[in-house]
Order: C-alpha cells, then sequence, then structure tokens
C-alpha cells in the first residue's frame, strides 16, 4: 500500500473519530502532544488501525513513534510485511 494511501486513512480517522483539527496533523507534529490521547485512547486508536489495514500492533512497535510520520512508517511497514 502506497504511503499517500496511509496518510490519507489515518488523517481521516483521526480527524473524525478523535476530532483533531486536520491543520494539527502534519508529518513533523508531535503524535502524542498533537492527540492528546488517554491510554483507553490508545487502545482505541490501536482497535481501528488494526481493523483499517489488517495488521496487528503491538506495545514494542510504539518504541520511538514520536511524529505522525513515524506512525505513518509504522503503519506502511506493517502493512507492507
Amino acid at each position: 500500500m502506497e504511503t499517500s494511501i496511509i496518510v490519507e486513512k489515518v488523517d481521516e480517522f483521526l480527524i473524525e473519530e478523535f476530532e483533531v483539527e486536520s491543520d494539527e496533523i502534519s508529518p513533523e507534529a508531535n503524535l502524542k502532544e498533537t492527540l492528546d490521547l488517554d491510554s483507553l485512547d490508545y487502545v482505541d486508536l490501536v482497535v481501528a488501525i488494526e481493523a483499517t489495514f489488517g495488521v496487528k500492533l503491538v506495545g514494542e512497535d510504539f518504541v520511538g513513534i514520536e511524529s505522525f510520520q513515524d506512525f505513518y512508517k509504522l503503519i506502511e511497514r506493517k502493512v507492507n510485511a
């Protein structure tokens, strides 16, 4: 799957489900600070990503994930594995 499709789907989901403003989402933005998610929200995010992309995410996958770009790349690696 192409990166642009992954970015589009992730951003669309975040805007609709987590009410994130589209102008707050950029590849360089800090994922955690921008989304301001609690632990339950993170579970919801993981479940949605797994359902949308048909991948399995575990806690270790998020080590080193700081920006939206990092997150997109994580999903791309999982989808294309």
